[in-house]
């Protein structure tokens, strides 16, 4: 499970004393605790994990866009370094062509012919490639496929 994975990489930080990685997983393992007490739950599954990580990401991202603009070089670098730490505990992502795949068949799968049949199909594509590509990806794609499709 991931977030054991992630308790026993915080351990190793703290002995070794690599403050950032330690700062960055402490700052992760305090989100999800945030999460499973919103979820009313003891424990988070690996999706729910995921999530996490992935909003994570995506402040760190936002970060470094503001950095770079507010033209704070140093900042927007260790920005950089905690999104590569937090990239480590996502499952490995999809290549373009097995996304493109995946999309095709569900589109095939629950006869979807149009734009409005989007939800139906990101419901499923969403299922099946569980945290392995990135949800824009998979949006911009479907809606592509469907929006070519008259």
């Amino acid at each position: 499970m991931i977030e054991e994975r992630i308790l026993s990489d915080y351990k190793e930080a703290m002995k070794s004393r690599d403050t950032l990685k330690t700062s960055v997983l402490s700052c992760l393992r305090a989100e999800f605790m945030n999460a499973a007490i919103a979820k009313k739950k003891n424990k988070l599954d690996d999706n729910d994990i995921i999530v996490v990580i992935r909003k994570q990401m995506k402040q760190r991202d936002d970060s470094i866009e503001a950095f770079t603009k507010g033209n704070r070089p140093e900042m927007a670098e260790k920005e950089k370094k905690e999104l590569e730490i937090l990239k480590t505990y996502l499952p490995a992502q999809m290549v373009l062509e097995e996304v493109k795949k995946v999309v095709e068949e569900i589109i095939a799968a629950v006869g979807a012919v149009d734009i409005k049949d989007m939800g139906k199909v990101m419901k499923e594509v969403n299922i099946r490639v569980a945290g392995k590509a990135d949800g824009k990806l998979v949006s911009d794609l479907v809606r592509q496929k469907l929006s070519g499709a008259k």
